[in-house]
């Protein structure tokens, strides 16, 4: 019985079939009322219609208003398919310059061991953040002049993604540990992949950036893990200015401060070099 339910769920008519082909053509698995309506020919009414009777028919699942994804056929009666999350969260940014970001991008560039239950993305414009089927997608307001540093990246054999590079990655933990998990997580982000970031293109990305307290966080932990030549600390010590920052604004601000940097070290040096060591 359970057999025939599943069948029938599952069986497609000649116009959801022509849909289905079309769109894999496409590569169009995450699709949009007006790709229905393109293909299709049917009116807009007709087209929701249309679209809501396949995610009835568990031939397709709802993402948001108006973007729906096709569930692959194996998966039979299951409604709740979300797909790639980075895949989605670039079909929800749609029309904006956006980059998965943060500990989304750290977990991309194999910076972290930490399993990520969020997916954060940098976008030019706001959008609200929303969870599709248990995961969380949070969206970072950054300035046009800001997006450098990206990179396009193949997630899937036929998905490519635009993520921040490796020094990008770094550049915005520092800015926002809290978005990675802490500073600590950051620190741990670097020396795992201490030998293939260019710390050159690390400096020139701080400075790019104007962030007072990217600098500070930065040149601390290129001193700390002995990472930068002497002329790469220089350059970072020439724009500090006498204000003092924390070094990670998820702790109470506490602790010494150090004056070579202009940071209140609310965690300690010694945890940091822990975490690098991991």
């Amino acid at each position: 019985m359970s057999t025939k339910a599943n069948t029938k769920q599952k069986t497609l008519g000649p116009q959801a079939a022509r849909l289905v082909v079309e769109l894999h053509e496409r590569n169009r698995v995450i699709f949009t009322l007006a790709d229905v309506e393109a293909i299709t020919g049917l009116a807009p009414k007709s087209a929701r219609n249309f679209t809501a009777t396949l995610v009835t028919r568990s031939v397709a699942t709802r993402l948001k208003p108006g973007l729906f994804i096709l569930v692959p056929f194996e998966l039979g009666r299951e409604r709740e398919y979300l797909g790639n999350p980075y895949v989605v969260a670039r079909e929800i940014a749609a029309d904006t310059s956006y980059y998965i970001s943060h500990a989304s991008a750290m977990e991309i560039h194999q910076m972290t061991t930490q399993p990520q239950m969020v997916v954060y993305v940098c976008a030019v414009k706001r959008i609200r953040p929303r969870t599709v089927m248990g995961v969380e997608f949070r969206f970072v307001l950054c300035r046009k002049a800001a997006v450098f540093g990206i990179v396009e990246h193949w997630i899937e054999k036929t998905e490519k993604i635009r993520v921040s590079d490796i020094e990008r990655t770094v550049i915005d933990g520092l800015a926002h540990p809290e978005y990675c998990g802490g500073i600590s997580e950051v620190a741990k982000g670097m020396a795992m992949r201490r030998s293939d970031i260019d710390t050159r293109k690390l400096v020139d990305y701080a400075l790019r950036l104007k962030s007072g307290v990217v600098i500070r966080r930065l040149g601390f932990l290129l001193e700390l893990f002995d990472m930068a030549k002497p002329r790469e600390i220089a350059r970072l010590q020439k724009k500090l200015t006498n204000a003092y920052e924390v070094l990670d604004p998820l702790f109470p601000d506490e602790g010494r401060h150090i004056s070579r940097w202009k940071l209140r070290l609310n965690v300690s040096p010694e945890e940091l070099e822990a975490a690098g060591r991991t």
